[in-house]
């Protein structure tokens, strides 16, 4: 393992200055146009800065989901993951369940208020965008001569949540804690990591953590013309895959690609403040079956720990950023330290070199 090499910062500047957004970062994605497409876990919308000049992005746009997939309601999706690849830009909800917090001021509706859970409509949404000359649109047609079209979709709802929650519900690991409904922030299931090679869709898990192995689940999709995604079943007739990974007792906070190995973003599960490290798992294109690997295994690899403050700069969102002719990885954070915002409408984000 290698010490983590920063770099450089980039200057992310936005429009507005509502903590919602700039506070909030949970997803990156970077375009081949150079554009930076960023999420927040408190929002429904994604939001677009482009290169201004060295070391800074601006311009910001802002693009409501519901412009493109039709939402339940207007709750927030809790947007933890995203993706480009292929013409299309991805985004994942959580899929999780919450409990709701005590606000301090009165002790029996405190303890009341930690009884109730719910889960927001809309954190059950993996959904694709086109995206056409660094606009994201409901269709277009495709970049070669074939004739096709790239249109979006979201993956179909179902009467209780939607096609990959009620086909885990029959998982023998994770069946009990989609059916317990059990939170996010108790070691329930939650999405935290999107990361897509061509029809393959790797999903971090958060949690549940089980014995100290994270999970990240591998499916398929296909789609009709009404903008709806189904599982594709899989070549042995199931329609997902499980990835085990021993990140030391981490959970899955990110994925991305680079080249045919999964960069995997660990951070502390639940509610946990922890340090968070940043593995390689090697060649996981090549695997059609469930898997499960650890440090030992010659695949999984631990590359560098983050810096680590308590109570704030959690790393949620990764992209690859090229640097200086170095492979870079661009980290954005979740409740960025001070310091980090030098000004009410911007934030540094970090780009750290991305060893082999």
């Amino acid at each position: 393992m290698s010490d983590p090499f920063l770099l450089s910062r980039i200057l992310l500047k936005f429009d507005r200055d509502s903590d919602d957004l700039i506070g909030e970062l949970s997803a990156v994605a970077k375009t081949p146009d150079g554009s930076l497409w960023l999420g927040s876990d408190e929002l429904t919308s994604i939001e677009r800065l482009s290169p201004l000049e060295p070391g800074v992005y601006g311009a910001h746009q802002l693009f409501r989901i519901e412009e493109f997939v039709e939402l339940i309601d207007d709750s927030e999706i809790d947007i933890e993951g995203m993706d480009y690849a292929d013409g299309y830009l991805w985004v994942v909800g959580s899929h999780s369940f919450k409990r709701k917090k005590p606000k301090g001021k009165k002790t029996e509706k405190d303890l009341e208020r930690l009884s109730e859970i719910k889960r927001d409509a809309n954190r059950n949404l993996l959904v694709r965008i086109p995206i056409l000359q660094g606009q994201p649109v409901t269709s277009c047609a495709t970049s070669d001569d074939a004739g096709d079209r790239l249109f979006a979709a979201a993956l179909t709802r179902t009467e209780a949540s939607n096609l990959l929650l009620d086909t885990l519900k029959e998982d023998e690991h994770l069946g009990p804690f989609v059916e317990m409904q059990l939170p996010s922030k108790d070691n329930g299931l939650d999405i935290e990591g999107l990361a897509v090679r061509g029809d393959r869709i790797f999903l971090g898990l958060r949690g549940p953590v089980l014995r100290g192995w994270a999970i990240a689940i591998e499916i398929q999709v296909e789609a009709s013309e009404t903008g709806q995604l189904t599982l594709r079943e899989l070549d042995d007739g199931r329609h997902y895959r499980k990835h085990f990974v021993d990140l030391n007792g981490l959970g899955i906070r990110e994925l991305c690609f680079h080249g045919d190995d999964l960069i995997v973003l660990g951070g502390p599960t639940m509610d946990l403040e922890g340090a968070m490290q940043v593995f390689r798992l090697k060649d996981i294109l090549e695997h059609d079956r469930d898997t499960l690997w650890d440090g030992e295994s010659g695949i999984l690899k631990l590359l560098f720990n983050l810096p680590f403050t308590i109570g704030a700069d959690h790393a949620e969102g990764l992209t690859l950023f090229p640097c200086f002719e170095e492979d870079g990885l661009m980290v954005v954070y979740d409740s960025p330290h001070p310091e980090r915002r030098p000004s009410d409408r911007a934030i540094f984000a970090d780009v750290f070199r991305l060893p082999q």
